[in-house]
């Protein structure tokens, strides 16, 4: 039967979830900022095999946030517009509540929340997980990429669908040239697949988990442009693909 979790219990329970967790865990929170706590228990995950899934709907993020999510290459990281559900589950429990993974949140905020089993609450746990999954299939993958040593050598620090779009938008007023992600938009395909596609048609090179823009990139109009989350790339409109 659902358990009913105030503030306190929310926060245990939460522990005890990352803790227990063996094979998948999906971390939905529309404001991230995760306290020491739960980082250490993230971070004791990376060696093992349980995939971890953060999806958060939120561009403003401290550069430390940032830098920790960078990091953590066990971790796959989703952006997701207008989200505003939380939900934590593994394998075996769900908890749904008001809750967001935010450090002022868990201290100072009057929450409340339900847990549900995967064994005592099948229907409701099944219908938290299909959601969960939606949420997953409509959210864009954040890549991280560490270039604070070669930056200066045209490699992609950060590349969102979503989360770097109007940043980069702002950032040039070069209206004839579309981010990887509107050129993505575009062709109505996700940002990782049009990368797929540039570095087999040579306007870029993956070296190292780093994509870097390649002499014929360059010449077909390619663009290396810095933003205030990260490193992207521009390209012409009419680009060959």
């Amino acid at each position: 039967m659902a358990k009913f979790l105030s503030t306190t219990s929310l926060n245990f329970y939460l522990e005890e979830l990352i803790k227990k967790s063996t094979k998948n865990l999906i971390l939905i929170s529309p404001y991230l900022k995760i306290n020491a706590r739960l980082k250490e228990l993230l971070e004791f995950k990376s060696d093992s095999d349980l995939k971890v899934r953060i999806v958060y709907g939120k561009k403003e993020m401290a550069q430390s946030e940032l830098d920790w999510l960078a990091g953590q290459r066990h971790i796959e990281v989703r952006f997701c517009k207008n989200l505003h559900a939380k939900c934590y589950m593994n394998d075996a429990n769900a908890i749904i509540s008001s809750l967001n993974l935010y450090e002022f949140s868990q201290v100072n905020n009057n929450e409340m929340g339900v847990l549900v089993t995967r064994s005592a609450d099948t229907e409701a746990f099944t219908d938290a997980f299909e959601e969960v999954s939606r949420i997953l299939r409509i959210s864009d993958l954040v890549s991280f990429r560490d270039s604070s040593a070669e930056s200066s050598a045209e490699s992609l620090d950060v590349e969102t669908d979503q989360a770097l779009e109007e940043d980069e938008e702002e950032s040039t007023d070069d209206g004839a040239k579309l981010t990887t992600s509107k050129l993505a938009k575009k062709r109505n395909c996700k940002t990782d697949e049009v990368l797929l596609i540039l570095c087999k048609s040579g306007y870029l090179e993956l070296r190292d988990d780093r994509h870097y823009l390649t002499d014929k990139g360059k010449e077909s109009g390619g663009e290396f442009r810095k933003g205030w989350k990260g490193f992207y790339f521009l390209w012409p409109e009419d680009l060959v693909l």
